[in-house]
C-alpha cells in the first residue's frame, strides 16, 4: 500500500541515441560529388535508423569502493554488481543484450591502502559453496543461462582468487553456466 509513495530510481546510467547506418561503399567525398549519380530510394532501406539505448543499473547490495568491498556475502550478493542492458530498436523490432559484472563470488578481500593490495581468501571452500550457489541460482533465475568470463589474472597475485572461482564453478556443476577464463596478459 506504500507503492504510491515510492519513487523508483536507479543508481546507474541511461543513454538513448538514434543512429543511421550507411551501407554505401562510396566514400563521403564520392557521395557529395556532383558527378556521382544520386539514386532515388527509400531512405529507410538504404540507411536504416536504429534507436540504441544503454542502461546500466548498479545493485544496492554490497556497493562500495573498489578495493574496500570485494567478494560475496552470506546472501549471495557480490560486491559492485552492475547489470548493463543494450537495447536496439529497428524496423519495429527491439533486441536486448544483457551483460552483468561483479566481484568474484567467493569470500575474499584486499587489505591495505596501497595501490592494488594483495588479495586473500577469507573463508574456506566449504564455507563458500552455499553463498556461491545462492549467487548463481539468482543469476540463472533472472537470465536462464550465463557465460561467465573470468577476467582475473591467472598467473599473478590474483591467481588465488581465479583458482577459488574455478573450483566453485566445478563444484556447482550446472549445465546452464559456461565458464571462460580470459587473461588479458596473454593477449596484450
Amino acid at each position: 500500500e506504500v507503492d504510491f509513495w515510492i519513487i523508483p530510481i536507479i543508481q546507474g546510467f541511461v543513454q538513448i541515441e538514434e543512429l543511421v547506418v550507411n551501407y554505401s561503399e562510396a566514400s563521403d567525398e564520392e557521395k557529395s560529388s556532383p558527378e556521382t549519380p544520386q539514386e532515388s530510394t527509400c531512405v529507410d532501406d538504404v540507411h536504416p535508423t536504429f534507436l540504441v539505448a544503454l542502461i546500466s543499473r548498479r545493485s544496492r547490495h554490497r556497493a562500495g569502493m573498489r578495493y574496500k568491498r570485494r567478494g560475496v556475502d552470506k546472501n549471495g550478493n557480490v560486491a559492485n554488481y552492475v547489470e548493463t542492458e543494450q537495447l536496439i530498436h529497428v524496423h519495429n523490432h527491439t533486441l536486448s543484450f544483457i551483460q552483468t559484472r561483479g566481484s568474484v563470488p567467493v569470500f575474499w578481500s584486499q587489505v591495505g591502502y596501497r595501490y592494488n593490495p594483495r588479495p586473500r581468501l577469507d573463508k574456506s571452500e566449504n564455507e563458500t559453496v552455499s553463498c556461491f550457489r545462492a549467487h548463481f541460482e539468482e543469476q540463472l533465475k533472472n537470465y536462464k543461462k550465463q557465460v561467465i568470463i573470468n577476467l582475473v589474472d591467472q598467473t599473478g597475485r590474483e591467481k588465488i582468487i581465479g583458482d577459488a572461482y574455478l573450483k566453485q564453478v566445478l563444484l556447482y556443476n550446472n549445465a546452464n553456466l559456461t565458464y571462460v577464463s580470459f587473461d588479458f596478459h596473454e593477449h596484450w
